[in-house]
């Protein structure tokens, strides 16, 4: 329970919810059962992809009965999920370039692979929202003659859509952060201090450059997401 955080000023900026992202954990205990296709499938939902050949940061590979994942959070290490039927015979941390074992595990938390992730549900709901607004968006653009805006705009979207629905990510996804996170418009988003829900401190070094640095940054944000 004793974590230290150190984070750059990139910790004011949006994450995904938090919910979401300790909902979306993969939990593997030596001696659980559970299939292992079910597992592979939950391994892809939370954003990590198959790659059997180049062991790399957010991908997992399967040999026979051996699952071997390369968490996105630490490059340093993979995860060794040794299977005998439906069971979980060993966990193991282990040396990508070298595939040495580095010590033997009773229990793994995995987390997603990327910030946004969420249940397939959640995300048809929030589909439906962006598409709605992006009618009224297109139609505003129509009606005040900007037809290039309403066609890249109607392009984009739709394309980012599809790629929800076949693959469940997009690239800059955090756009659509707010209709994710279910959230009202103009409500702020989650940054990492809303992943610790315990009393914490705070220790901001250099606090006389970093603190005119973080509102610097905070409105230029605001200043491009106004235009």
């Amino acid at each position: 329970s004793d974590v230290i955080v150190v984070a750059s000023v990139s910790c004011i900026y949006g994450l995904g919810s938090s919910e979401d992202y300790t909902g979306m954990t993969l939990v593997l205990e030596k001696g659980q059962e559970i299939d292992r296709d079910a597992m592979l499938a939950r391994l892809v939902e939370i954003q990590y992809s198959r790659n059997d050949f180049e062991p790399e940061s957010g991908v997992f590979r399967v040999r026979g009965d051996t699952v071997d994942v390369f968490p996105s959070y630490n490059s340093r290490i993979g995860i060794r999920i040794e299977m005998f039927g439906d069971f979980v015979e060993g966990i193991s941390e282990f040396d990508p370039t070298s595939g040495r074992t580095q010590r033997r595990l009773d229990k793994t938390i995995i987390s997603p692979a990327k910030h946004f992730v969420m249940p397939h549900g959640k995300m048809l709901d929030a589909i439906d929202g962006i598409m709605e607004e992006l009618r009224e968006r297109v139609a505003w653009f129509e009606s005040n003659g900007k037809l290039l805006e309403a066609q890249r705009l109607q392009q984009r979207t739709t394309y980012d859509m599809e790629m929800f629905r076949e693959i469940g990510f997009c690239t800059g996804i955090e756009n659509y952060s707010r209709h994710l996170a279910g959230r009202e418009p103009g409500s702020p988003g989650e940054c990492l201090i809303d992943y610790f829900k315990e009393p914490f401190l705070t220790i901001i070094d250099e606090s006389h450059v970093t603190m005119p640095q973080i509102r610097g940054m905070y409105n230029g944000d605001q200043a491009r997401k106004t235009v």
